[in-house]
């Protein structure tokens, strides 16, 4: 049983096991509100369940594609949540948790995941289909593009918010299949758009 959580595009919580499936899901589609609410969206996803934290095994969680300020959110956020109920933390390409979801309510074929990257950009993955345990096969991407620039036969998903249910479900299936998780570092494409400097400035008078 996982708390899943994503911040790539909206927020989503979701509690998940993989034999009983969805127990609990929160989401908003807001993508600048990710600190504001992912508190609470937890918080309600363990109250509908009635889950205790002692009987997750762990904590899912998308790891973008994903502008950074957001994306870091959902990270810190099932880092520490992990951290504070001592449970193992997993990893997820966040693009493939949607194409897990639309794999799994019987679709087939190649499909193309886009979210907004902002700037008139979107980021992007192309799948050819899924496996013979349900895995979706990532045949391009994570990648970041104009939405004029993808050109392809597949079928185009562009979605606003990623479903931490997919995730935790995703998670789930990797697990149950001894499947590799997504590495540590967050699928940014791109540099955050505030850095910090490189030294004190000098002052003069």
């Amino acid at each position: 049983m996982l708390l899943a959580i994503d911040t790539s595009a909206g927020s989503s919580v979701a509690i998940v096991d993989r034999d009983a499936g969805v127990l609990a899901h929160r989401s908003v589609e807001d993508t600048r509100k990710h600190a504001e609410v992912i508190g609470d969206l937890i918080r309600e996803c363990l109250a509908e369940s009635g889950i205790a934290t002692s009987a997750l095994s762990g904590v899912a969680v998308g790891m973008g594609p994903g502008p950074f300020t957001g994306l870091r959110v959902g990270i810190a956020a099932a880092e520490t949540f992990a951290f504070a109920a001592g449970k193992p933390v997993v990893r997820v390409v966040s693009h493939d948790a949607v194409a897990f979801g639309w794999y799994a309510d019987g679709n087939t074929g190649a499909l193309l995941v886009t979210t907004d990257a902002r700037r008139r950009e979107v980021y992007w993955s192309e799948f050819s289909g899924a496996d013979d345990v349900g895995l979706p096969v990532r045949a391009a991407g994570p990648a970041i593009a104009k939405p004029d620039e993808l050109t392809t036969g597949a079928h185009r998903l562009d979605t606003h918010w990623v479903s931490a249910a997919s995730v935790g479900l995703l998670a789930e299936r990797i697990y149950q299949h001894g499947r590799d998780f997504a590495a540590p570092e967050p699928v940014y494409l791109r540099s955050p758009d505030v850095t910090l400097s490189a030294g004190p400035k000098r002052v003069t008078t």
